[in-house]
């Protein structure tokens, strides 16, 4: 994008060309004038256009309020200027409302009436800013009121299920099961046994867990061995050890600590859990459009039931993908352990990750002499100050707009167009992500569409569209595709 100085000297014509193209891209470049109306506008504006001789050209809106024009209540250049995005303010509202009360929400209609929206803008705006539609958002919420009210409230079943807006019992716990891998009734009772079972989806494929969380073999913060998973963490303060145990349609999960764990740190290891089997996401929605788009079908036959692993918290997943920029995985992995030795929690033999806290307490050098670059160095411990500070938000973005908390990390030090992309989709568990720029996806893609040669980052989002609304499960059957 040229500079609005730059843009200025264009010639006239060449200005108007640019106006009357209506391209959102050339938005914030230069401001328009319509001096019959006194009104000035975005180049992208929709309304009808003027005629030439009634147009004048400004580098910002404060000159053209400087020239006596009022912003046009079509394109609302006062609000583009100061970021301002009316719908996706709507859009949070109407979210907020709906976990603070899904039982006052019946149905998507309920949605769409609470917001002064057609069906066809709502489930846009769902989309786009939280990567769900209406009703799984709904269906979400619903879950996770019920969860709070069992846990914290000490709700019965019934209780639970009428507060949180589910009609029947029976909906209630097919919902519940489906996204948390328990009852009701064994939710509630987390915390008052030695261990719980996570019932597992029919066609769960448990291989790619063990892919994701034995890039080092040797881990001391997490270790796969055969159908048995090992990670250490600290739960609600405390540090433990998170085991589980693989079988062919569930998973028993056992927490090891030095003193009786928490019932707190029990609900915090069956969310970690959770976020590792990705079980609120249902890949059946990707596989479905299967019967109705041959490249789909043709990407996940032979693969159905996979889900995408998610890290256990949002922090690690930052760690990884600092570490692990423009290196092999070996390397990032020894990096990462190094880190881990240095200022992580003792949990037996194992170690937990470290806390942001932890990792702000380091010294640039203290990395370097693990093998950081100076650059790498600056990039973890600065993001882990930043969250400590309070400026950096991680975890809270996991209930925001999907485009906000993408902003939010791009103006992290560090975190390039890729980085956030991975975030987003490994760590956070948005369902609409592509690493545009990450290798192995282009060439996936250069063999899924039998290309010459591996597309650049223009070409790979085109592609990538394909795949829409489910670009992170598709990316994840495109890495899975080199293997086979």
């Amino acid at each position: 994008m040229l500079g609005v100085t730059a843009v200025l000297n264009l010639e006239r014509d060449e200005l108007l060309r640019r106006f009357y193209a209506k391209d959102k891209d050339y938005n914030g470049e230069f401001v328009v004038g319509v001096v019959t109306t006194g009104i000035y506008c975005l180049p992208a504006c929709r309304a009808k256009p003027p005629k030439p001789q009634n147009v004048r050209f400004f580098a910002h809106e404060t000159e053209a309020r400087g020239a006596g024009l009022r912003p046009c209540r079509r394109c609302r250049p006062d609000h583009f200027y100061r970021g301002f995005d009316p719908d996706r303010e709507r859009v949070r509202e109407l979210a907020a409302a709906v976990r603070a009360a899904p039982h006052e929400f019946a149905d998507t209609g309920a949605l769409a009436r609470h917001a002064v929206l057609g069906a066809t803008k709502l489930n846009e705006l769902f989309r786009k800013h939280y990567h769900l539609t209406p009703a799984d958002f709904l269906a979400r919420a619903r879950v996770e009121r019920a969860k709070a009210l069992l846990a914290e409230r000490g709700s019965s079943v019934l209780e639970a299920a009428e507060a949180s807006g589910f009609e029947s019992a029976s909906t209630f716990h097919e919902n519940f099961r489906a996204r948390t891998g328990l009852t009701p009734a064994a939710y509630r009772e987390l915390g008052r046994t030695a261990e719980f079972t996570l019932a597992l989806p029919a066609g769960a494929r448990t291989s790619e867990l063990a892919d994701f969380f034995g890039r080092d073999p040797e881990g001391r913060t997490e270790r796969v061995r055969g159908s048995s998973l090992t990670q250490a963490a600290l739960l609600d303060g405390a540090p433990a050890r998170i085991e589980l145990e693989l079988g062919p349609r569930e998973a028993r999960v056992r927490l090891v600590a030095a003193k009786k764990p928490s019932r707190s740190a029990w609900r915090a290891a069956h969310e970690r859990v959770v976020r590792w089997f990705a079980l609120e996401s249902d890949p059946q929605a990707f596989e479905r459009r299967a019967a109705r788009a041959k490249e789909i079908a043709r990407l996940v036959r032979g693969r159905e039931g996979l889900r995408l692993p998610r890290s256990g918290s949002i922090f690690e997943g930052l760690v990884w993908v600092v570490v692990g920029a423009q290196v092999n995985v070996s390397f990032a992995a020894q990096c990462r352990a190094a880190l881990i030795e240095l200022c992580g929690t003792p949990v037996g033999e194992f170690v937990a990750h470290p806390t942001p806290a932890q990792v702000a307490a380091l010294d640039y050098a203290d990395l370097e002499r693990c093998q950081f670059s100076r650059r790498k160095a600056e990039y973890l411990i600065d993001a882990a100050r930043a969250i400590v500070a309070g400026t950096l938000e991680l975890e809270g973005g996991r209930a925001e707009s999907v485009p906000l908390v993408a902003e939010r990390l791009g103006a992290v030090r560090g975190l390039g167009p890729w980085s956030v992309q991975y975030l987003l989709m490994r760590s956070y568990g948005f369902e609409d992500c592509a690493p545009i720029g990450d290798v192995a996806l282009a060439e996936a893609l250069k063999r899924f569409f039998a290309l010459d040669e591996r597309p650049d980052a223009p070409a790979a989002t085109r592609l990538m569209e394909t795949f829409a609304p489910q670009r992170s499960l598709a990316t994840l059957h495109l890495w899975k595709s080199l293997g086979s």
